[in-house]
């Protein structure tokens, strides 16, 4: 994402986060608007490896709300294609299950900008 990053009151990460759409965005500022402690990709989880222990495939959720111990995935695409985001929060579930996990689609975004003035995500 080429504009620039606004400054957040409650962002809890050690460097300017550098989001990969204008969901995750607008996602940063319903979480900053409520005040709500955040953190931006802080950890990744392995959810499978080769026979040689090279990580085949990784999922990095793009949330963390530490005061809640909940971690949020945004995803702009349609619903009816993120048939891949759904399987990397299974796989990490089934994995991690004491991990929490909350994955948002599109038009839960569209709502809260509408709910609170800003500008929808493209």
């Amino acid at each position: 994402m080429s504009e620039e990053t606004p400054t957040f009151a409650y962002y809890r990460g050690a460097k300017p986060p550098r989001f990969a759409t204008r969901t995750e965005l607008e996602a940063a500022l319903i979480l900053d608007y409520h005040r709500v402690p955040w953190e931006y990709e802080p950890r990744t989880f392995i959810l499978e490896k080769d026979a040689q222990g090279n990580i085949v495939e990784a999922f990095t959720p793009d949330f963390y709300l530490p005061d809640l111990d909940l971690y949020i995935e945004v995803t702009q695409m349609k619903q009816s294609l993120v048939t891949t985001k759904n399987r990397k929060v299974r796989r990490l579930r089934e994995q991690y299950p004491e991990i929490r996990i909350k994955l948002l689609y599109k038009h839960d975004f569209v709502q809260l900008a509408k709910k609170f003035d800003l500008a929808p995500p493209r």
